[in-house]
């Protein structure tokens, strides 16, 4: 049986690395600063480390957030306000619409075939609230877990507490949750006792630490998959 489906939203839902190299390189251009694909390369390579400390509770949000541009700025020899540059870029994020294919229609099927939709995220709660309303997501999901508000992260075992606890009725058994990423949506997943799908649109390797229920490759795998495990009783 299934019922609740948690959906990870950066690089699952959103084209998080399209609307990251647009938003970086107009914050880079308004603070004068160098924004071709190398610099926007290093800049991601710091952001992916960084946030993979806060998962392991190396670091905090507030350093992860500001301490991005701090060591940007630092690797290419610049004095720049990494205070300014988080507040450009916030901004400019929460103003991208680049979905991933089939996003917008699978949530739709999702919602119309009775499946309680959650969107479950690790980002800054306001950049994330603008991106799903310009997305028009709200009409097909319950309610969105967005990690600054509950005050920890994926995979933090209190993360999926507190989303569990906020839904009437709640029952492991019948949730599942579908990310891209394995460290945080699926060893999350797998912590808290529920069913994990990897989505692996670019075909990684599985880590031999990390694995997951199942794997689909494009969205609109989901639909027929929830309905086979929504059949199995």
């Amino acid at each position: 049986m299934l019922q609740t489906v948690f959906l990870d939203i950066d690089d699952t839902l959103f084209d998080f690395h399209r609307a990251e190299a647009c938003a970086l390189r107009e914050t880079l251009d308004t603070l004068d600063v160098p924004s071709d694909d190398g610099v926007i390369a290093r800049y991601s390579a710091i952001n992916a480390a960084l946030w993979a400390q806060l998962e392991d509770g190396e670091v905090t949000r507030e350093e992860v957030l500001t301490q991005r541009f701090v060591r940007l700025f630092a690797l290419l020899g610049l004095e720049r306000s990494a205070e300014r540059a988080r507040d450009l870029y916030e901004h400019l994020l929460g103003e991208q619409e680049f979905l991933m294919p089939g996003a917008l229609d699978t949530l739709k099927t999702l919602a119309a075939e009775g499946y309680d939709v959650y969107l479950a995220s690790n980002g800054v709660a306001d950049v994330k609230d603008r991106c799903i309303a310009r997305a028009g997501f709200a009409p097909y999901i319950r309610g969105a877990f967005i990690s600054e508000r509950i005050g920890c992260n994926k995979p933090d075992p209190a993360f999926f507490a507190h989303c569990f606890a906020t839904i009437p009725g709640f029952c492991r058994e019948a949730s599942i949750i579908v990310g891209d990423s394995l460290s945080s949506d699926i060893r999350g997943g797998l912590r808290a006792g529920i069913r994990t799908c990897w989505y692996n649109p670019t075909g990684k390797p599985c880590r031999s630490d990390i694995r997951p229920d199942y794997t689909v490759a494009r969205l609109c795998e989901l639909p027929p998959l929830f309905a086979r495990l929504r059949a199995a009783r």
